[in-house]
């Protein structure tokens, strides 16, 4: 049960992510997608999404593998 809960929990910031991508490749066809006025809003938003959740999967990776003792030394808390 613990498995599917972390997916869960990396997959919806991992869509955040594509969903950003997809902001800010469609600026460069020209469209504009409905809640934003301007393509240069658009490519803002989807930047920051993609930004978070990027950072946010990474951050979680992170965390398990420095729980589990996976990392390299400089990056264990001292």
């Amino acid at each position: 049960m613990q498995r599917y809960i972390a997916l869960l929990i990396v997959l919806l910031p991992g869509l955040l992510a594509v969903y950003g991508i997809k902001q800010m490749r469609d600026i460069f066809f020209n469209l504009l997608n409905f809640p934003y006025p301007y393509l240069w809003v658009q490519f803002i938003a989807g930047l920051l999404s993609f930004v978070l959740g990027l950072a946010f999967v990474g951050g979680f990776i992170f965390y398990r593998d420095r729980k589990r003792n996976k990392i390299q030394p400089r990056f264990n808390k001292k």
